[in-house]
C-alpha cells in the first residue's frame, strides 16, 4: 500500500450558516492549523500513513480539537459545503495583510479562490511513474469531482452547478500539458515561472499535480486538487481508496497510460478532459463523459462503477476493501450536492438546507469518534 495524506479546508462561522473569519485565531492558538489568504477558511495537513485506520482518525482528531477551540471562542462551529453558501462573495476576509502572495491572490482572483476542498495526496517516489500517474488520474479527475461534490450553492441561491467550487475557481496556468517526463515537468514550470504565468512554484492550480519538498526536481507524490470537500470522513477515505487502487494498478500495467493506449492526440485528450470537467462540475454523478480511451460516451456513475469492478479484488487483495466499498453508497444516494439539491427541489430553502449540513456532519463525526478513535482520542 501507498503512503497517503489529506490536506483539507474547511469554514468556520456559526450554527446558523454564517462564514466568519477566525483563522489568525486559530492558527496562532492550535498546532497543525494553516492560514489561507482568506481567514474565513483554514486547512489542516494529515500525516502521510500507510493505514486507513489511522487516517480516519487522523481526519477527525484535528476536528473534535479545533471544535472544542471554536467553543471557547463563542457560539461557533465547522460549516460544510465548498462555497460561501449563504452569502460573503462580494469582498475578501485577508488573512495576512502583509503577504505579498496573498496580495496577488486577492488582486488577480478575488472570492473566486476563498473555496473550501480536499486534497488528497498519493506517495510516489520514483519520478517518471509519477508523470504518468498524473497523466492517467487529469484524465479520470472528473469522476473524482463528480464523487464530491459539495457546491451547489453560492450567496445563498443555486447556481445550477453540483460544484460551483470547481466551475468559478481559477485553473493556472491556463494550459498545463500532459508531462511526458520528469524532464519536460521541469522544463516547463521553469518556462512558467520565467514568463510569469505562474509566480511560484505552488502558483500551478490544475485538477492534479506532482507534490514534492523541492518541486519541480524532488518529487514524491501525486496530488489530486480537483475534490470538494468530503465532510464524512469514511466517504473521503472510499474516494481515496479508489484513487489508490487505481494507482496500483498503474503500477501493476505500465500500459495504462493515456499518451499510449487512447485514440486521441496530446492536445486532443487535454480539451477532452477540460470538457469532462465543466460536465462534472455541472452534474457531477449524471454527467455525460467523454471516455479517454476511445471518445465513446458515459455517465460519471457508469464510469466509476466500471472502475470499482476493475479494482475492487486489487483493493481487497491489499487489505482496504472494506474501505473502498462506501463508494457504493454515494453512487446510490447521491453525493453531498445532490442531496442538498434534492431538498432544495422539496422547497427546504438554502439556508435551511446548510444549516441541516452542519448539524448532520457534527453528529456523523461523534458518532465516528466514539466508535472508532474515543480510545485514540482520550
Amino acid at each position: 500500500m501507498l503512503l497517503k495524506g489529506f490536506e483539507i479546508e474547511m469554514y468556520t462561522g456559526t450554527p446558523s450558516g454564517e462564514i466568519v473569519g477566525l483563522s489568525d485565531k486559530i492558527t496562532a492558538s492550535i498546532d497543525g492549523y494553516v492560514r489561507e489568504p482568506d481567514s474565513r477558511n483554514v486547512e489542516y495537513i494529515t500525516s502521510p500513513s500507510h493505514n486507513y485506520d489511522q487516517l480516519l482518525c487522523a481526519i477527525l482528531r484535528p476536528r473534535l480539537k479545533l471544535r472544542e477551540y471554536l467553543q471557547q471562542l463563542g457560539n461557533y462551529t465547522l460549516i460544510p459545503g465548498s462555497t460561501l453558501s449563504l452569502g460573503g462573495s462580494d469582498r475578501f476576509f485577508r488573512s495576512d495583510p502583509t503577504n505579498p502572495y496573498h496580495d496577488y491572490i486577492e488582486q488577480t482572483y478575488g472570492t473566486k479562490v476563498v473555496t473550501a476542498s480536499v486534497h488528497i495526496n498519493i506517495g510516489i517516489s520514483d519520478p517518471e511513474l509519477l508523470m504518468r500517474a498524473c497523466r492517467l488520474i487529469r484524465m479520470e479527475a472528473p469522476l473524482f469531482l463528480a464523487l464530491s461534490a459539495s457546491s451547489p450553492f453560492l450567496d445563498g441561491k443555486a447556481t445550477g452547478y453540483h460544484s460551483t467550487r470547481w466551475r468559478v475557481f481559477p485553473h493556472t496556468p491556463a494550459h498545463v500539458p500532459l508531462f511526458t517526463s520528469h524532464a519536460h515537468h521541469i522544463q516547463w514550470v521553469e518556462e512558467q515561472l520565467a514568463a510569469g504565468t505562474m509566480q511560484n512554484v505552488r502558483h500551478l492550480w490544475a485538477s492534479v499535480r506532482p507534490n514534492g519538498d523541492r518541486r519541480p526536481y524532488d518529487l514524491n507524490r501525486l496530488e489530486l486538487r480537483i475534490c470538494d470537500l468530503v465532510t464524512d470522513p469514511i466517504a473521503l477515505l472510499a474516494i481515496a481508496a479508489l484513487l489508490e487502487a487505481r494507482i496500483l494498478q498503474l503500477i501493476e500495467n505500465p500500459d495504462l497510460d493515456p499518451l499510449t493506449q487512447s485514440s486521441f492526440s496530446a492536445e486532443e485528450l487535454i480539451s477532452l478532459t477540460a470538457a469532462n470537467e465543466i460536465a462534472a462540475a455541472t452534474s457531477s454523478l449524471d454527467a455525460q463523459l467523454l471516455h479517454w480511451q476511445d471518445g465513446r460516451t458515459i455517465t460519471a456513475r457508469d464510469w466509476i462503477a466500471e472502475l470499482y469492478q476493475e479494482v475492487w479484488a486489487l483493493a481487497k487483495q491489499q487489505g482496504f476493501g472494506c474501505f473502498l466499498s462506501p463508494l457504493q453508497k454515494i453512487l446510490r444516494e447521491g453525493n453531498e450536492a445532490q442531496q442538498w439539491l434534492q431538498l432544495h427541489a422539496v422547497g427546504f430553502s438554502t439556508h435551511s438546507t446548510i444549516i441541516q449540513a452542519i448539524r448532520a456532519t457534527r453528529e456523523r463525526e461523534i458518532e465516528l469518534e466514539d466508535k472508532l478513535c474515543s480510545p485514540l482520542v482520550a
